[in-house]
């Protein structure tokens, strides 16, 4: 029997790792036998619970008993060797006779005990150097085939214990090949990286080589896990796809899906589930869910439930998951009757609710002001041995804070505590944002230090939420000092916090420092998103650079994303409060022609340009665009209107126009109600006249 190299003293104790394998064998083969090492423990060896069988030919199989292979004696001779000697993979023309015994003996170790040894010594980073030795000696004698796949490993390994940077220097060291560039993306990926990957996938294109699917799915995982993914980036990323010519496999086509349902763009999800659904490939059902959640945030719950009974139709039995996604669209939408509705066909199906059922259902009762009956599923999730936690008193807070009783925040927690439930980070950021929404920031201060007190660590959301309203107060100069804070703390802002001072910074024209946070956000990695380009869009029209703005659009277009509904938005209502109609009609024509459709509040904003320039005819042809559209015009749609006719002197109309109102189902506000009686008392005079 073959035994390895002798013992030597081991520099490395934390490797270790054993290796057994038991077959028989027909043909004997004869090598010189070799002292085993002294001790297990001391030795740096790789272990396998499975046989490996090297395989020679049809009548040839090598079989081994016992076999452990240890791997000191080569990490000692490395580690004492010359460092440019162990960089050279060249063959050699001539070794001492030390070293050829070495390579002798290592020359029947199976690659993926090597594979393994790698991936051992990159846990250290005191031994990444030594890792890149053993590949270079393994090359340098012809060892192990497939170097690349060795580097890859390395580069792999890095990624996993984010060092990024020595996987960097390490694929520097030899030409990139497709292996080891999916590699380095990968690890870009996983770290977060994304500009990093999108580079690489070009430097990959420009050496020949073409980017997989492995290499997108890579990078919408990650902006998928993380949050950060965005609508226009995936269509930017699927575009590539597109053009690389990929053919997406089911994993890719599941990742697009699932990200554009994070995304919150549930009409691209659903235009790439049917291509799948056609292509033979089915999502995972967590992704349908997703998708269905997406539906629903969006009010979209027809569709939703539709989706839901295909899964139903399809033999799928939906679970808890996918009942509480649909759940969510109803208390979304304030459907009060169909959520009740999704709970009761739950618990017929026999899929139990668990605490985000409760907590929706507890939301949708706090959502209708039906606080008795929010509290009798607090009972029910005691009877069902579900213990109501910080998340379900959350809801109760948020929903008394929509309905604008803020005040009773105090007492939610006081319940809280009486029934043994800790406030959490989350209750306290939703309790923090109640404060800051109604402008009481002593009381959000407040319950930050409470918070701290009580040695809750807060997140960046809690920064977040505590600078924003800080700047929507006017109270700029704590924002900024909130901004500094959160950095001392060790918190790194992300791009909703660059977002929010970005905004901060606009709003006081404080150009500067809005190149500034942009730089920073850029330096941090942090690639701006469609709410950064929406916010510079908005703060830029609103202080009339119009050209900055515009220009803002031109770049998010150069670099392959489509503006968004709020981009043109922000703009339509910028020009609109300027009284520039004509240039208000044009953003509203170019946004049409891209298929995006205006808000509300945009529509509100070129009727009242139209009714400043004296253009009634034209601020009444938005309203029937708003009809044809399916856009539901509001109080403001209407009272805007009025004042429109009774600025052209058209006092007649304004009754018809409130009649219309009140038909519709608007109810009329004291705004609606005064601009009637104005006109009534000029349409008064004018009589008497």
């Amino acid at each position: 029997m073959l035994v390895l190299p002798p013992q030597l003293t081991n520099p490395f104790p934390s490797l270790h790792v054993t290796y057994f394998s038991t077959h028989s064998h027909r043909h004997h083969h004869h090598h010189h036998a070799l002292p085993p090492p002294h001790s297990a423990a001391n030795s740096i060896t790789i272990s396998s619970p499975k046989p490996i069988i090297v395989e020679e030919g049809p009548d040839d199989v090598l079989s081994f008993h016992n076999r452990r292979y240890d791997f000191t004696p080569l990490l000692h001779f490395l580690s004492n060797s010359d460092p440019n000697s162990d960089s050279d993979s060249a063959p050699p023309t001539s070794l001492d006779s030390t070293e050829f015994q070495l390579a002798e003996s290592y020359r029947a170790v199976p690659a993926p005990l090597w594979h393994a040894l790698l991936k051992s010594l990159c846990a250290s980073s005191s031994s990444i150097n030594l890792a890149y030795g053993v590949v270079s000696w393994l090359q340098k004698h012809n060892l192990c085939f497939s170097y690349e796949l060795l580097y890859s490993i390395l580069i792999n390994a890095l990624g996993r214990t984010e060092k990024l940077y020595e996987a960097f220097l390490l694929s520097q060291r030899q030409t990139l090949t497709p292996l080891t560039y999916n590699a380095l993306i990968g690890a870009c990926a996983r770290n977060g990286d994304i500009e990093k990957a999108l580079n690489l996938m070009s430097k990959m294109r420009r050496d020949g080589y073409q980017p997989d699917f492995v290499n997108y799915s890579s990078i919408i995982q990650y902006l998928t896990r993380s949050n950060r993914v965005d609508s226009p980036f995936l269509q930017k990323l699927y575009s590539e796809i597109e053009s690389d010519k990929i053919e997406m496999d089911g994993h890719l086509m599941n990742d697009i899906i699932l990200g554009f349902s994070k995304a919150g763009d549930p009409t691209r999800a659903l235009r790439f589930l049917a291509m799948a659904q056609s292509n033979g490939l089915n999502p995972k059902p967590s992704t349908l869910a997703a998708v269905i959640l997406a539906l629903g945030n969006s009010g979209r719950t027809q569709e939703a439930e539709a989706l839901f009974e295909e899964i139903r139709e399809n033999g799928l039995e939906p679970r808890t998951r996918a009942y509480n996604a649909l759940l969510k669209g109803y208390v979304k939408t304030g459907s009060l009757k169909d959520a009740e509705f999704v709970v009761s066909e739950m618990e017929k199906a026999g899929v139990m609710p668990d605490e985000q059922t409760y907590s929706l259902l507890v939301d949708a009762y706090a959502q209708a002001g039906r606080w008795e009956s929010a509290r009798i599923v607090l009972k029910e999730m005691e009877a069902s041995n579900v213990q109501p936690n910080s998340f379900v008193y959350s809801r109760i807070l948020a929903g008394y804070r929509d309905k604008g009783q803020w005040q009773k925040s105090f007492q939610v927690l006081k319940d809280m505590k009486s029934c043994g439930v800790k406030p959490d980070r989350h209750f306290y950021n939703v309790m923090i944002d109640t404060f800051g929404k109604y402008n009481c920031l002593d009381h959000a201060m407040a319950t930050f230090e409470r918070m701290l007190l009580e040695g809750i660590e807060p997140d960046t959301v809690t920064w977040n939420t505590l600078i924003d309203c800080h700047c929507k107060s006017g109270r700029h100069d704590k924002a900024e000092e909130l901004f500094q804070e959160m950095q001392r703390r060790g918190f790194l802002p992300c791009i909703t916090t660059y977002n929010i001072m970005i905004n901060c910074m606009g709003e006081q024209q404080r150009w500067e420092q809005v190149s500034e946070y942009l730089s920073k956000m850029q330096c941090q990695g942090l690639l701006p998103n469609s709410i950064t380009y929406t916010t510079l869009v908005d703060v830029y029209g609103k202080s009339g650079r119009f050209s900055d703005a515009i220009e803002c659009l031109e770049v998010l277009k150069s670099t392959g994303f489509k503006p968004t509904s709020a981009m043109y938005n922000a703009l339509i209502n910028a020009y609109a409060q300027k009284g520039l109609s004509e240039l208000a009609v044009n953003s509203f024509r170019l946004m049409t022609t891209e298929g995006l459709t205006p808000s509300l509040l945009a529509l509100n904003s070129l009727i009242n340009a139209f009714g400043e320039d004296r253009r009634d005819a034209e601020a009444f042809a938005v309203l029937q665009y708003m009809k044809e559209n399916n856009i539901e015009p509001d109080v403001v749609t209407y009272t805007t209107l009025m004042k429109a006719l009774i600025r052209c002197e058209k006092f007649q109309k304004v009754p018809g126009v409130y009649e219309e109102m009140v038909t519709s189902g608007c109810a009329p506000d004291r705004k609606a109600r005064a601009m009637l009686r104005s006109a009534l008392r000029y349409m008064k005079q004018t009589l008497k006249s």
